[in-house]
């Protein structure tokens, strides 16, 4: 049965457009918590868009379920992820100019710089999975890396344009999923994912975790952040 990771980066975004103090991500998560959340997920970007160092910092301090860091493979936010030390740390690719994370990490590109990583969040004792796109090369190389744990980007498949490469999407993800679990990697998933899309994703075989973040946040505004987040609990337990 899948997990719920709930991403609160968007709540920091509402409070960043107006530089103030409010909403609190920090309350938020206390709020993902008590709707459920398996783990608190956020990403400290290098340009500091959303999260800020004093957000991982609290949160480190008063998170009960697992904390997440996602962060670039760069040397500066990996020293950062060393000395807060969250419970697991998911690379992901990052550019300044993007809106939203558009697509797994180049692993087979970035070979280098991402196992000089792993070794270094290894080295701190924290767990390390790789955000990539279900691409049987990266995944092979997230293996041989010794990551443990491969986050499909479940992107391509949320923003299908019709049913039918929506489905071949989701053929792509399942043979990834089986390509991740049969290395002896733990499987989670995420990007994109929403109250109506989910349920697919949550039903591929031995997903572990799907973190989700926009939707959350957006169902929030309507009927309160804890609430958002049982009503996604219930849809990948269901």
């Amino acid at each position: 049965m899948a997990t719920l990771g709930v991403n609160i980066d968007h709540v920091a975004t509402i409070r960043q457009a107006r530089r103030t103090v409010e909403p609190d991500p920090v309350w938020a998560a206390a709020l993902a918590e008590l709707g459920g959340a398996d783990t608190i997920t956020v990403h400290l970007r290098e340009d500091r868009r959303h999260i800020q160092d004093r957000d991982l910092e609290v949160l480190r301090r008063t998170v009960q379920v697992k904390l997440n860091l996602e962060a670039a493979i760069a040397a500066d936010m990996i020293a950062i992820a060393c000395r807060v030390r969250p419970d697991h740390v998911t690379l992901v690719p990052e550019r300044r100019e993007e809106v939203t994370t558009e697509g797994g990490l180049d692993v087979v590109g970035h070979r280098a710089g991402t196992a000089a990583a792993i070794a270094r969040l290894r080295d701190a004792g924290i767990g390390v999975s790789l955000f990539i796109d279900a691409d049987p090369r990266h995944i092979d190389v997230a293996a041989e890396l010794g990551a443990d744990a491969v986050e499909l980007h479940t992107g391509r498949y949320a923003d299908a344009p019709t049913a039918a490469e929506r489905e071949a999407r989701l053929t792509e993800l399942a043979h990834g999923g089986k390509l991740v679990t049969g290395a002896g990697m733990e499987l989670a998933a995420g990007h994109g994912l929403t109250y109506r899309n989910v349920g697919p994703v949550a039903r591929i075989d031995r997903m572990g975790e799907l973190n989700i973040g926009h939707s959350i946040v957006a169902r929030a505004v309507l009927v309160g952040f804890t609430q958002a987040v049982r009503e996604m609990k219930a849809l990948i337990t269901g």
